[in-house]
């Protein structure tokens, strides 16, 4: 088998080693539309890589193809993948804003193609096992769900303007994860947001710090808390309470946390630094997965309809962020 993939910046040089490792490869293809790119990061990963100059010829040497480019490219180039018919694991979003996104998985859904979304949670050991003790009925009646997100370090204040806002591009995250794992649709949104980082956020009409709440059709509700720095590390959690159990992933000695109680944790020195270090489990796992589904062994734990949840809910939250008023939502299904 041979996986190819189309651009080869920090997340698609990762996600073409983690390839490497993978002993059902034959090859990873390397295609980036930057003269050169391509050729350098073949050449770092060895003999299972080689570079081709266009994406034509990415899609004719791949068994399946994963494109890592900007946002603004991956509706073309998934259209493309799709038109030849090759298996493709797009990074989220797939599109950039709502209608492009509903018409492309509509031609997605028609072409019968395998396409998955790069939500790298839903690939995280620990959160498919939550997924599958919730589904399987072992937490009983989900009561709450509580998931926290804070980046290490903000990002480059000139890529705020372009980032969609905390919601669509760090809350995005848990926005797809926490209605995937309750497996229910969400009725009501409501949202809240501070600057407390840095004047920066302001300036781009966004905030540093922010507050979600979601309240399910069954009466669940959950919690999102998101922000752009956190002086110990980055923090990820998400935390699931039920008639029968309470269980966490994302809490471990390197959960960037200090506890005041005598024998509780304490916050270690190799805290994690950034979403690759703390989510290094489930981007090996999701080239395994995709490669699964590439040769027909695997259902599909990502596909694109499912995308358009969390692109709804992002947006609904920026709408009651922006009013102070919770938003109401029309029931929509949310597939297992």
């Amino acid at each position: 088998m041979r996986i190819g993939v189309a651009g080869v910046g920090r997340i698609g040089t990762m996600h073409a080693t983690n390839l490497a490792t993978l002993p059902s490869l034959e090859q990873v293809v390397l295609f980036d539309p930057v003269p050169g790119r391509a050729a350098a990061s073949a050449a770092a990963l060895g003999e299972r890589a080689r570079a081709v100059d266009t994406l034509d010829e990415l899609l004719t040497a791949a068994d399946g193809v994963l494109l890592a480019t900007p946002t603004d490219t991956h509706p073309e180039m998934l259209r493309r993948a799709v038109a030849a018919g090759v298996p493709t694991l797009c990074e989220k979003p797939i599109a950039g804003d709502l209608d492009t996104m509903r018409a492309l998985v509509a031609e997605v859904e028609a072409s019968g193609v395998q396409v998955l979304v790069g939500f790298q949670r839903r690939f995280d050991p620990a959160v498919v096992e939550l997924h599958r003790r919730i589904r399987s009925g072992e937490l009983g009646t989900v009561y709450l769900a509580r998931a926290i997100g804070h980046d290490a370090q903000p990002p480059d204040f000139g890529y705020l303007p372009a980032s969609g806002g905390i919601f669509r591009d760090l809350l995005i995250h848990d926005l797809d994860a926490v209605p995937w794992l309750l497996g229910e649709p969400v009725v009501e949104v409501y949202a809240s947001g501070s600057v407390l980082v840095h004047e920066a956020f302001a300036q781009a009409d966004d905030v540093d710090n922010a507050v979600v709440t979601l309240r399910f059709a069954s009466g669940a509700h959950a919690v999102l808390a998101g922000g752009r720095q956190d002086a110990l590390g980055y923090d990820h959690r998400i935390e699931v309470l039920g008639s029968k159990d309470s269980l966490a992933v994302g809490l471990d000695p390197r959960t960037p946390l200090t506890s005041l109680e005598p024998d509780g944790p304490r916050v270690a020195a190799d805290a994690y630094p950034g979403f690759t270090e703390r989510f290094h489990r489930a981007y090996l796992n999701e080239m395994a997965v995709f490669a699964e589904v590439v040769a027909g062994n695997a259902e599909n734990p990502s596909p694109a309809r499912e995308s358009l949840v969390s692109l709804e809910l992002a947006l609904a939250c920026e709408q009651s962020r922006r009013s102070g008023q919770p938003v109401r939502l029309e029931p929509a299904a949310v597939t297992a």
